[in-house]
């Protein structure tokens, strides 16, 4: 199998035809016979004992054909472009030029890789952000884990107090009928939060643990279920229960907790693991200052196709990613009311802009004679591997050689 009649009917598209040969061709109808024939009724035959013969006879002779084309098509294109020096960056699209006894003829249209000029790379000027750390970037941090470090404890002497957990049922009627999604038994409410619509919460304080009352509130003129936008309602309240975030002292003895023999030497942590961090913010900050000029600084005739495959990869990694947390895309659709092309959509500028930055830093690496060593990419397979919890023969499968050098250098 070769390719062959390969013209360029527009600029980075090329169009060819490759075939399977009559051998091959007839062992995919064969495999699809036996495949077949257990599900086709022929009369005077028991189910799945037709000659192929008979069963072409009955329902003409291509009848195994579309499947057989299914079958070698893979192995047939990829066959076909084994030796070919264009680097593709497409699906192919595929038709079929001739089938019969013979073989089959296919003809596949697909997009080649774009020229790329890109000048002046050399000198970009970028500003690092300075990087200083704060005292209250410290308290900050400080308070965080004081919160995480909070527990919550049952208050039975007192009335609700902003600021506590509540526990409590509800039920919402608006002129006296209840409304859909308006009841609750035992939620959880942190009063302050803001979680619920304004005044409810405020009118909770000061209520007792077996408390039942009613608190009136009206919803926002824009609310989102348009039929309870504005209306005065009403919700009968149980309350059953009262907690409060006791939270530690930040003192010596939390930062013992945390590790550190005193307050001062944790902050000292705090502090360099703060400046780290800022100093990594910088780093990308400047990394994405040079993308940005290099971007400006490319010359190429991208095919739309390209950013549409990028699009396409990424709404396929975040399936994964989804899946890894209990949840697939369809699931994902149904709660924010997306479509799959809403979705691609929303994905194209961060596509645009990989694959800008890909052809980009490949011309430079070829115009500057780069290349990772095969040691370096077996450590960047490890890196990866580690980074996405997968083994190193997926990451491999996932990424191509030829990307991971880019990645690499």
């Amino acid at each position: 199998m070769s390719l062959k009649n390969l013209t360029n009917p527009e600029k980075n598209v090329v169009e060819f035809e490759f075939s399977a040969d009559k051998e091959t061709f007839e062992k995919a109808v064969a495999k699809v016979y036996k495949s077949k024939a257990g599900s086709i009724n022929v009369p005077g035959f028991r189910k799945g004992k037709a000659p192929r013969s008979i069963i072409e006879k009955m329902y003409g002779k291509g009848v195994f054909y579309e499947d057989a084309v299914n079958e070698i098509l893979p192995d047939a294109y990829e066959a076909a472009i084994k030796d070919c020096e264009l680097v593709f960056v497409s699906m192919p699209e595929f038709d079929i030029v001739s089938i019969d006894d013979n073989g089959v003829v296919f003809k596949a249209r697909v997009y080649t890789k774009p020229e790329v000029e890109i000048k002046d790379y050399k000198g970009i000027e970028v500003t690092k952000a300075a990087v200083e750390v704060t005292e209250d970037d410290i308290k900050s941090e400080l308070e965080q884990k004081r919160v995480q470090a909070s527990r919550l404890i049952d208050i039975t002497d007192r009335a609700v107090e902003n600021g506590d957990n509540v526990d409590i049922d509800y039920e919402g009627s608006v002129d006296g009928v209840p409304f859909d999604g308006g009841k609750a038994e035992h939620q959880s409410l942190v009063i302050g939060s803001g979680s619920f619509i304004p005044g409810f919460e405020e009118q909770i304080i000061g209520k007792n643990i077996g408390d039942e009352f009613d608190i009136n509130v009206t919803f926002p003129t824009e609310y989102h279920a348009s039929e309870l936008a504005g209306k005065a309602a009403v919700f009968k309240i149980k309350l059953h229960g009262i907690k409060f975030n006791e939270m530690p002292e930040i003192d010596d003895e939390f930062a013992k907790d945390n590790g550190f023999d005193t307050l001062d030497e944790y902050k000292d942590d705090i502090k360099a693991r703060i400046t780290d961090r800022k100093n990594r913010e910088a780093d990308a900050g400047v990394e994405e200052q040079i993308i940005n000029a290099l971007i400006e600084q490319l010359e190429a005739d991208i095919p739309e196709a390209m950013f549409k495959s990028e699009a396409e990869n990424m709404l396929r990694d975040y399936d994964n990613r989804l899946r890894m947390q209990g949840l697939d895309i369809g699931t994902y659709m149904k709660y924010t009311g997306m479509t799959l092309d809403q979705m691609r959509e929303q994905f194209m500028p961060q596509a645009e802009r990989q694959v800008k930055t890909r052809l980009a830093l490949e011309k430079i690496a070829e115009l500057e004679k780069l290349d990772a060593s095969a040691e370096e990419i077996a450590a960047e397979y490890e890196e990866m591997s580690k980074m996405y919890s997968m083994e190193i023969e997926r990451s491999r499968r996932s990424l191509t050689t030829r990307a991971l050098r880019l990645t690499s250098r």
